[in-house]
């Protein structure tokens, strides 16, 4: 069984930027493709960018040209560098991967 434990969230000003990270732990071997969801209040649960063991990736198109994801796979980490914060990307982000989710981070970003 994979855990998966976020951290970086916070609270930002508008045009600011986090960075937000996700370790894995336990039956890492199995971690192929790892990915970064957000929850908004009110609304379901989205995607917001993956990437695969091999480094491909893809994004909302929300966040496309301001979110870069990457992974450090001898580390079993993966990040989410947000830059140019808006409002709407206010929300619990998660971390995910194999069915698993992280316990989640907050981002509030403050007009």
């Amino acid at each position: 069984q994979v855990q998966l434990v976020e951290s970086g969230g916070g609270l930002v000003q508008a045009g600011g930027s986090l960075r937000l990270s996700c370790v894995a732990s336990g039956s890492i071997f199995s971690i192929i493709n790892m990915a970064w969801y957000r929850q908004a209040p009110g609304k379901q649960r989205e995607l917001v960018a993956a990437i695969t063991r091999g480094g491909s990736r893809n994004y909302a198109d929300s966040v496309k040209g301001r979110f870069t994801i990457s992974r450090d796979n001898a580390k079993s980490s993966v990040y989410l560098q947000m830059n140019s914060l808006k409002p709407e990307d206010t929300g619990v982000y998660y971390c995910q991967t194999s069915g698993i989710w992280g316990q989640g981070t907050q981002v509030t970003v403050s007009s």
